[in-house]
């Protein structure tokens, strides 16, 4: 069972520039701003939970991670085999994280969106297709997200509305004990 990818997977942990097939082999689960069981709060931070099965592989990616950015606040263990680990965001890109934090994706700078490849190749098995990023695609509010969203909510899209669900800030908080119940179903 896949946990649906927060705000902050989508939109905050492509900017720290990690490989995306490092995230998935080391057992990457999402990405928060928070984590609700630590009496300290990083701000301007995310907090990346992962459950590795291989730990010395996983200690390699985390070794090269420190090698290869002075971004790590820290990381940390949760039972069960979670670890997180805790990345400051660039402080260039603080006015669009605030944009992202309320919704107005497409408002972000273009240096922002250029962060983000336009086009992403999807593998499936042995083949693969190349395919516009989601992030391109809510950024520029492309035609085929106005459609999806038409047919979904029955209106007419408005070129003040977004095409993509809001940030709900209860969602990017990591709450350790709901992502064992989660996983364990």
């Amino acid at each position: 069972m896949e946990i649906k990818k927060t705000i902050t997977s989508i939109f905050m942990i492509p900017t720290l520039k990690i490989p995306k097939d490092l995230l998935k082999n080391n057992g990457f689960i999402n990405g928060y701003l928070k984590d609700v069981s630590k009496d300290v709060q990083y701000e301007n931070a995310v907090y990346i939970l992962f459950k590795p099965t291989d730990l010395d592989k996983f200690r390699e990616f985390l070794d090269g991670e420190y090698e290869r950015t002075k971004d790590i606040i820290e990381d940390y263990d949760y039972p069960d085999g979670f670890v997180v680990v805790v990345y400051k965001l660039n402080p260039a890109f603080i006015k669009d994280y605030a944009i992202v934090k309320t919704g107005k994706y497409s408002q972000t700078s273009k240096a922002f969106q250029a962060l983000f490849p336009k086009v992403i190749k999807i593998m499936k098995g042995n083949l693969s297709r190349d395919e516009i990023s989601l992030q391109y695609r809510i950024f520029n509010k492309t035609e085929d997200l106005v459609a999806f969203w038409e047919d979904r909510l029955g209106i007419d899209f408005l070129d003040r509305f977004e095409v993509w669900h809001g940030f709900e800030e209860n969602e990017e908080i990591l709450d350790i004990t709901k992502i064992k119940e989660y996983v364990e179903q």
